[in-house]
């Protein structure tokens, strides 16, 4: 009977975004490869068992890793257990293993494109210069705003540790958040970081989602419809790259030669849109509420002639003032705005193809594989494969 391979991930529980890599993960190991896994105990039960369970793995006759590695200590322990592993790296890449990694040109920039589709002129991003991920995804989010012809503002994270507490670092937070040009459109490098910036608007006094439009990180749902207002945020496919992780470490603990910089790419599928980003700030009130009625009406087959109607100047003067104004066509809006909602519909739900095209009034498969190409680079059926749940 073959041996039934023991594998050690050291992932966080209590978050949504390692929950999702471990469905993945799971999902893998009952299709494919049955594991004997091991996680971490309850903190309660064990408060420093992180380390200890990683530096005994080869004692315990584990075979393979797959570990959110935060400090030198941990990475030190890992390549002493001499084992196949794949890395989350939170501070830096560890040399020698495949790692689970923000794909470049990604979550900032749909972020990116989220906040210059609400008309806001001005940026800033909130997050850790001492972690890679948070780095990674602030570069990002700078890139597309500059290519826009923007400035960002970013948030310096105190260097004194005590100032880093939260009831110390939320002055200082609080303080940078007052003297940014208003109205601002911020990112945070997540959501647990956009939960604090949306506390540090309500002491600072700037209303949310009209003074700071703010959109987080991992689509949390949990943590995004506690904040007050609830947080949009940027969902990426963490279980889909929990199973190619998986699939990965199977590879390498049969013996399979694999290229140790190897990176899944932790991608970007869509923006959940709430409360603090439901903003247009945008001064001519006929081009808002034409978007508005854009963005209520993308469920439907509408036309130029449709939004031309729903405002009170004619459909020549629209497509003027819409492109002075957003830089782009009405067509282009509504083109946009449905592939989004197809976008969402293709990643949360379980409806065919065929079924999005009729419940969007798309005249036919064709027409929206044409759309999409447009906008994603890709078919609606390769946009699920690279971002659906299944």
């Amino acid at each position: 009977m073959p041996k039934v391979p023991k594998v050690l991930i050291l992932l966080d529980k209590s978050r949504t975004a390692d929950r999702q890599f471990l469905r993945g993960i799971v999902r893998y190991s009952h299709l494919l490869s049955p594991w004997q896994v091991r996680t971490l105990a309850p903190f309660y039960r064990d408060p420093g068992g992180k380390l200890r369970v990683l530096s005994e793995a080869k004692s315990q006759q584990v075979d393979g890793i797959i570990a959110n590695i935060d400090n030198a200590k941990m990475a030190k322990a890992l390549i002493l257990t001499g084992l196949p592993a794949i890395v989350i790296p939170i501070k830096e890449r560890i040399l020698g293993f495949p790692c689970i990694f923000d794909d470049a040109d990604t979550a900032g920039k749909m972020a990116a494109e989220h906040m210059l589709s609400l008309g806001l002129r001005n940026f800033a991003f909130c997050g850790f210069e001492n972690l890679c991920w948070s780095q990674a995804r602030g570069e990002d989010f700078g890139k597309r705003i500059a290519k826009a012809g923007f400035q960002i503002s970013f948030y310096n994270l105190p260097r004194l540790k005590i100032q880093r507490l939260w009831e110390n670092e939320q002055i200082i937070l609080v303080d940078w958040l007052k003297s940014l040009p208003k109205p601002i459109g911020l990112m945070a490098c997540n959501d647990e970081r956009g939960q604090y910036v949306l506390e540090a608007c309500q002491v600072a006094g700037l209303r949310v989602p009209d003074e700071a439009a703010v959109i987080g990180v991992d689509n949390d749902e949990l943590i995004c419809d506690l904040t007050v207002p609830p947080l949009s945020s940027v969902a990426l496919n963490h279980e889909k790259a929990g199973y190619q992780a998986a699939q990965l470490l199977d590879k390498m603990m049969v013996g399979k030669k694999v290229d140790s910089k190897s990176i899944i790419s932790l991608e970007a599928s869509h923006v959940e849109t709430r409360q603090s980003t439901d903003v247009l700030a945008i001064e001519d009130h006929e081009i808002a509420e034409a978007v508005r009625f854009i963005h209520r009406h993308s469920n439907e087959a509408i036309q130029v002639s449709d939004v031309a109607d729903s405002v009170t100047v004619s459909r020549r003067v629209l497509e003027r003032r819409f492109r002075e104004v957003l830089n782009r066509s009405v067509h282009d809006e509504i083109r946009r705005a449905r592939v989004e909602r197809a976008s969402w519909m293709l990643v949360e739900t379980d409806l065919h193809v065929s079924e999005i095209v009729l419940h969007l009034g798309y005249p036919s498969d064709k027409h929206i594989a044409r759309q999409f190409r447009k906008e994603k680079g890709m078919t609606p059926l390769q946009y699920r494969r690279k971002f659906g749940r299944k």
